[in-house]
This record gives C-alpha cells, structure tokens and sequence, in this order.
C-alpha cells in the first residue's frame, strides 16, 4: 500500500499543473491577435522536480494521505520560431500543437487516477 501512496501522491498535483498548463495554453491561443501579447508557459518537470524529496511519511495507517507541495517556479516566455510585426510571441500552430498534447498528458493522468481509486 505505501508504493500506491507514493505513486498517488506525484498525479494528485501533476494533475493541478497539467490543468494550469492547460489554462496558460489556452490563453496563448486566444491572445494569438493580440499586439504585444507575450506567450507564455511553465515547465512541468522544473515545477514538480522537488516532488520526490518532499514527500511525507504517514506513521500511521489510519492517517490522512500526505500531500505533495510543488515549486512554483513561475511561468516562462516561449521563444517563438519567427518574429512579428506586432511583436506578438505567439504562434497558432505551436501553441495548438502544445495544448494537444498537454490535454493528451493531463487524460491520461486523469485516467490513472481514476484507475488507482477503483481499488480502494
């Protein structure tokens, strides 16, 4: 049962930074005509990086699961491929291409957590 503790406790906040990553995704995408509009994103491996080291140790099996706090490193500026008249860092296909696979990473997080819970 500990090995299930610790693999529930790193998805239980990787699915908090997915779903952020998720928001900052989509902010890019609909600031994609905005003047001046700087993408942004986070670093999911940097944010939960600390995760490993940090987590708690319950002494008793009829304590609370221990929850796993997460750096927050802050968001990055994406770099974009080519410049902008407008200097607006965000470009479409990129930042689509991001949100497809970070809403691939956060159902499949989703779907392992969902998976774990049945065997309680």
């Amino acid at each position: 049962m500990e090995f299930l503790d610790r693999v529930m406790g790193i998805h239980e906040p990787a699915l908090k930074v997915r779903n952020k990553r998720l928001e900052i995704l989509s902010r890019n995408i609909a600031n994609a005509d905005t003047p001046r509009f700087k993408a942004r994103d986070i670093d999911f491996k940097e944010i939960l990086g600390g995760v490993k080291g940090s987590e708690m140790k319950a002494t008793n099996p009829k304590h609370y699961p221990t929850s796993v706090e997460y750096r927050n490193t802050g968001l990055l500026y994406r770099t974009p491929f080519n410049a902008s008249p407008d200097m607006n860092t965000v470009e479409l296909s990129v930042e689509q291409a991001q949100f497809g696979k970070a809403s691939t990473d956060y159902q499949a997080t989703l779907q392992f957590l969902r998976g774990a819970y049945k065997f309680n």
